[in-house]
This record gives structure tokens, sequence and C-alpha cells, in this order.
């Protein structure tokens, strides 16, 4: 079923956020921004001062709290953004916060050139002094940064241009939600079917080829029109991430990016080697894939439709919401009852509306509660989108809890380990409760499905990253042509030789948004690879075949990034110092084809 695409202010309040806890509405949210905007002008008074730790102590209690209030004043706006992008009002107000952040970050840039212009001797004893315990770990990793941070009148030049470097992202982001429209696409009857951004990935997962083949195209030619524009912003925001890394003494941009996370560059070169290795698996996939919809040609626009010519099942959000929390009681009550809190109090946004944001996040600060928004449209994804939401919702609510401001916010490399691992606890959860080959093979798609779409794909992403990145440092223009024709290379190499590589399919990079925050999409694939290893021991512990693994992983949840990343996971119990997580995680995807196809086999040979 489709839904119908309303404005906003005709939805039910029953299925929005409730953002009235931050602030009560936008003019409140304005006083403290003028409020806040005033006190931000204090930052650079303590420029020069820091002579000693109480000095230092001083400045860090200040910032520590002003950011506090400047996390909660961008998130209650971001929120407001998502809502409608196309409201000018919402725009205002973001446009405000990333201004007031982009003024803070200008005005305390100084910091950490002043923190090491210090001798080493000097610094050693006031990272070790007793008032700034509590600021330890934080200054310690400053002063690891020394050799890559500039002079205080240079790292302030870098910082006041914060606003115009995010500019590429933002532009294609408007471009996208607000600006274009795509024509209406005929379905296998001849009616006429609209075709949003938001509705995109629901309609390719219609039982109707004609509709899929239809709206993959009047989608894509949406993007082909507008493609020159999108190169520029790429090529934009290619080239910021390649001078800064130059400006700050790395090899490469990507270095940069992993420095930033305290993650070896190897980490990265391990996950694109052990997908390779497993790429005829993939291929496998794709095969059984091409068998079972009965197919001479298995296009793009085929890779979402159900395996099944049954009519996928559908789930109202209350069905949704119980099998959340079915699905993780197996960590324990204070987790359940933490859900189930954050259901009944409106943290998340549930339905499309008219102008909102599409797909799925999980956002919140400090002094906020999490919130999600998502476009629930009631299929099984829907369903694993809240599930997977509310991983990162709860891993942001305990570690805000357990953790001092300063280590509050985990690094971006954990960031999806919590959230797919309630995604494959999903899975397992469903597959528990059925016998019947045909559900079976239906979930154990959504399983191969998980693993597609954030191992084998979001790894593609990750290539394509690194290839036009090192493109773009080598001095090759990033014309649309090189772009699409290198993303079009790296689908034929992902997919293989029983997937038809269609044309249009070199425009799905525009339509990528992580591609503006440089280097994280690989993350999703290592935390994904944690989190099959995860999952797995908890259900064994669940099944009392282990013990300490849902301990263990519930301390992970609380550490923010008290520790390096790859030490939290090391204590949840996943070792990225080598290759093994990956290759352990793609043997999981081997099994499940495996059962997969003897599901295939039991159906077809009936």
């Amino acid at each position: 079923m489709a839904f119908k695409i309303e404005e906003r202010k005709d939805m039910n309040p029953e299925f929005m956020w409730d953002l009235s806890k931050m602030f009560k509405n936008d003019e409140e949210w304005k006083k403290e921004y003028l409020l806040l905007d005033a006190e931000a002008d204090k930052i650079a008074s303590f420029s020069g001062k820091l002579n000693d730790a109480l000095s230092i102590k001083k400045y860090l209690d200040f910032q520590t709290e002003f950011e506090e209030r400047l996390e909660k004043l961008y998130v209650y706006a971001s929120c407001r953004f998502s809502e409608d992008t196309r409201a000018d009002d919402a725009k205002g107000l973001e446009a405000g916060a990333e201004r007031l952040l982009v003024k803070s970050e200008t005005l305390g840039s100084f910091f950490e050139p002043e923190l090491i212009s210090k001798s080493d001797d000097e610094l050693k004893k006031i990272i070790e002094s007793d008032c700034l315990h509590d600021y330890k770990i934080l200054l310690q990793r400053i002063a690891d940064k020394k050799k890559h941070t500039l002079s205080a009148a240079e790292e302030r030049i870098i910082a006041s241009f914060g606003e115009g470097l995010s500019a590429p992202g933002q532009i294609s982001a408007a471009l996208e939600d607000s600006d274009m429209k795509f024509e209406s696409a005929l379905d296998g009857e001849g009616n006429e079917v609209e075709v949003t951004g938001a509705q995109f990935t629901t309609l390719e997962t219609s039982t109707d080829r004609v509709l899929r083949k239809n709206v993959f195209e009047k989608y894509y030619k949406g993007f082909e029109e507008h493609i020159n524009t999108f190169a520029q912003t790429m090529s934009a925001n290619v080239k910021n991430a390649v001078v800064e890394a130059n400006l700050r003494n790395f090899k490469s941009s990507r270095e940069m990016a992993c420095t930033a996370e305290r993650v070896p560059v190897k980490v990265y070169d391990n996950l694109l080697s052990a997908v390779h290795r497993h790429l005829p698996d993939m291929y496998r996939y794709v095969r059984l894939r091409k068998r079972l919809l009965g197919v001479d040609e298995l296009h793009f626009y085929d890779i979402y439709a159900p395996l099944l010519k049954d009519e996928p099942k559908k789930y109202s959000f209350d069905d949704a919401k119980e099998l959340l929390f079915d699905t993780v009681k197996i960590y324990g009550d204070e987790y359940l009852e933490t859900v189930k809190r954050g259901c009944r109090e409106n943290w998340i946004d549930v339905y499309p509306n008219l102008g909102k944001t599409g797909g799925a996040y999980s956002t919140g600060g400090y002094l906020t509660e999490p919130y999600i928004m998502m476009n629930f449209t009631g299929n099984l994804d829907s369903v694993s989108t809240l599930v997977h939401e509310m991983g990162h919702s709860m891993q942001t609510y305990f570690s805000n809890k357990t953790q001092k401001a300063p280590y509050a916010n985990y690094t971006l490399f954990v960031a999806e380990v919590a959230s797919t691992c309630n995604e494959n606890l999903l899975v397992e959860n469903l597959l528990s409760r059925t016998d019947d080959p045909k559900e079976r093979l239906s979930l154990l798609n959504q399983y191969l499905e998980n693993f597609k779409g954030t191992v084998f794909r979001q790894t593609m992403f990750a290539e394509f990253e690194k290839k036009i990145h090192e493109a773009s440092q080598n001095g090759t223009a990033l014309t649309p042509k090189f772009l699409n024709d290198t993303y079009k290379e790296l689908n034929e190499l992902y997919f293989g030789p029983d997937m038809v590589i269609d044309d249009e399919i070199k425009y799905e990079w525009a339509r990528i948004p992580h591609f503006y925050r440089p280097f994280y999409v690989f993350k999703y694939a290592t935390s994904y690879s944690a989190a099959v290893a995860l999952s797995e021991g908890m259900r064994a512990e669940a099944a009392g075949k282990a013990e300490g693994k849902i301990k263990s992983y519930l301390e992970f949840l609380s550490m923010g990034s008290s520790l390096d990343p790859l030490d939290e996971l090391k204590h949840a119990g996943v070792d990225f110092s080598t290759p093994e997580p990956i290759d352990k995680a793609l043997d999981k995807f081997s099994s499940v084809l495996d059962e997969a196809e003897k599901c295939a086999d039991l159906i077809q040979n009936k």
C-alpha cells in the first residue's frame, strides 16, 4: 500500500516527534539563540591566557557548558528543518544554528594551537594535573594531534570558512529534497504513479515490474538533468577535504579522516580487500535473485523487488513497535523500558509528509532526548529502520547517562554498531517464529539485503570515495563523466556478470548524501561486521551457550568516546586489528545464502 503524502500541518501529532521538550516553540529557541550568541563573544577572552592548568580548566568548563547549549539549539533547528525543507522559518533556524556553530568554532580555534605550543614537558604536567582530571583524555588526544595542528591564526582562518565548506552538501541536499521534481511513472495497468525521493525505495519494492522500471528511469532522469550541478558540488566537497589534508600535513584526505577517528588506515584497506575476496558470494546472491524472480535479465530496478510473488506483508506502526520491543528485550529491563518510554513520549517522527527529509536518522544532544526521524511506509524495511534507528538512540541515551559531557559523543566508527546489531536481532527474531519455506526465504532475503546494503554496497561507496579523492589529489578533474564512469565500473565489479548494468545507475552517486561527510560510509561496513559478531554472541548467551556477552555489549553502549573506538570494540569482543571480523561476517552471509538457496529449492520443487 502507498501512503498519501500530505502537508505537515495535516498530519496526526500522535505520530510526530515532540520537540517542545527542548524549546516550547521557535520564539523560545530564538531567545536562547540571542543569549548564546552574546555568550560566544566571551570565548575569545580566554585567548592568550592559558597559562596554567587552572586557567585551562576555567576555559574548558566554560566551553563544555556552551557546547551543551549550542548542541541543543542545533538539534532543535535541524529537526525543524527536517520536518519541511521548504519552510523559510525552519531554514532560518538551521542557518542561525550553523552560523553560531561556525562563530564559536572560529572564536575557539585558538585553543588547540595555544595548548600544543607549550613544551612537551609543560604539556605533560598540564595533562597530569589533578584539576584537569575530567579532561585528561581530551587533552591527551589534542597533544597527539600536534603535528597536524596549525598556528592559531591559521586554525582561525580554516574555522571561519566552516559555513562555506559545508555549502556543497547543503546545496546538494536542497536541490534533491526541495527543488527537484520527478516525472510521474506508469504502472503495469497504465495508471500514473507519483515519484518522489521519499517514495522511491518503496516503489522499487513493488511486485509490478513495469512500475519499477518506469520509476527507476524517471527517478534517475531527474538526476541526469541536474548532473552538472551535482558534479560541481561533489568536486567542491572533495577539493575542500584534499586541501585541508594538505594543509594539515596528511598524506591524503582519507588518512585525515581516519586519524580524526583514531582508526588506522589499514582498517579501511582491510575492508576493501576482504570484501573483494567475498564478491563471489555476492554474485551468487545476484544469481539467486535472478532465478527466483524468473527473469531473463536482472536489472537494478529488480534488486529491491520481493523474491516471492506473494504480496509482501504489511505492518502497522503498532506492529512495528511490538516487534521492536520483543527484539530488544534480550538486552534487559532498563533498555526495554527506555525504548517503550521513547515510543510513548514521542521521540519518533513517523510518517512522510510533503517537504520532509527523505530517509531516516537518529539525533540528540547531551541536554536533550534522542530523536528519530523516519518515513514509515508499512513494509518490513520500515520496521527494520525503526529498530535500526532506536539502536542509535539507545547508544546516545546510555552514553549521555554514563559519560561526562566531553566523552558522551561516540565516534562515527562505532556509530552504526548498535543500530545494525538491532537489525540482525530483528531478523533472527522473525526467523525463530516460522518454519514455512516461503516466510523464511522472505526473512532470509531481508538478512541478505542487510548484508548487501550495509557491507557490500557501503564498501563499494567507500571504494568510490577512495578513487575520487585520490583522483582529485592527483589533479584529475571530477567531471560528470569521470564520476559517472567510475561509479558504473564499481557497480560492474560489485554486482558481477549476472547483473545488467543499467546506464541510469551511473547517476546514483549523486543521491548519496553521506559522500558530503568524507569517508563516513566505510564505517557502516565495519560496524555491521562488528554487529554480526556481537549479535551472534548475545544470541548464544540467551541460548545458554555463552556468558558475559550482553553485559560487555551494554558496557560498550555506555562508553561514548571514553576509549579509542578499536579499544571499545575490543572490550565488546571484536578485534579490528585484523580483517577477521569482516571475513567472519561475510562467512555468515554465505551461510544465510546457503539456507536461502535451500528454501528456494523447496519452494520451486513443490
